[in-house]
């Protein structure tokens, strides 16, 4: 998650009918690509409770995570993330925890799901309002972790106050916001809170592309330069949170009459080529 204060690229679509053709030609594209690829990691959510230990863990505390956020993000508290009717939910809400007015989760498989290239999907429909940040995100799974350098991957960003645009971006030590080269792309998505949409990433050791309902809006080629500009081939985890404010989710205040609000997730599901 990053505040994207200059942009690289940028590149806004609308989405279109499903019975346009543009429509037909991602559903055939994906269908082909589907025999491409194996399923190697997942999860349903087809159980009630917290989610699953063997499968999930959980970044905890309150400290603002380097963008001066203002959740607490608690762990194995149902009211924050829970698996109910079929979907996982991250909630984010207004009450006070531990010296924070705000409380919320951010899960992560590092350590139980951890890939070099492949294929990401995740179906979800995002919160809304003013002071939400969600997102769905990977970090390298080193040990200890250096950012920049060690690789991002952002899949899906939303803030409230520009409701109905996604972005897509990666973060390198060459290539990032705080150098002010960062490669970031945006898709416009009017429903996004109101219906699931699938957010998907394609990678592996020539070129990343971010997608979303299987239009890629971002591809990024390997450069081939060095490590600097292509961390990508590191192994790395997938995120799952909602933040609240912060220096970009922030950057229009916070609405306090909007809470709860919630992430609801479908399903996960990671691809690597046969």
């Amino acid at each position: 998650m990053r505040l994207p204060l200059f942009i690289f690229s940028c590149a806004i679509v609308c989405c279109s009918d499903s019975t346009s053709s543009n429509s037909q030609s991602t559903i055939a594209r994906a269908a082909v690509q589907k025999g491409q690829w194996q399923q190697v990691w997942s999860d349903e959510f087809n159980y009630n409770g917290l989610p699953d230990s063997t499968k999930w863990s959980y970044d905890v505390g309150g400290h603002g995570w380097g963008n001066n956020e203002l959740q607490f993000y608690t762990q194995k508290r149902l009211e924050n993330a829970r698996v109910e009717n079929g979907n996982l939910i991250i909630e984010a809400r207004k009450e006070p925890w531990q010296g924070k007015n705000y409380t919320s989760a951010r899960i992560v498989t590092k350590n139980k799901g951890d890939w070099q290239h492949g294929k990401i999907e995740v179906r979800a429909k995002l919160p809304k309002g003013r002071g939400t940040w969600p997102a769905i995100w990977m970090l390298a799974s080193n040990t200890p972790l250096k950012w920049p350098d060690d690789g991002e991957i952002d899949i899906m960003e939303h803030v409230g106050f520009d409701q109905g645009v996604i972005h897509g971006s990666i973060h390198s030590k060459k290539y990032n916001w705080v150098v002010g080269n960062g490669k970031t792309a945006t898709i416009a998505v009017p429903d996004c809170s109101e219906q699931f949409h699938l957010y998907g990433l394609e990678w592996d050791k020539d070129s990343l592309k971010i997608l979303m309902d299987n239009k890629i809006y971002l591809a990024v080629a390997n450069e081939r330069s060095g490590y600097d500009a292509w961390p990508y081939d590191n192994r790395m985890h997938l995120l799952l949170n909602i933040a609240v404010g912060g220096n970009w989710g922030g950057q229009k205040g916070v609405d306090d009459t909007i809470w709860p609000q919630k992430m609801e997730i479908d399903y996960v599901r990671v691809w690597q080529r046969k």
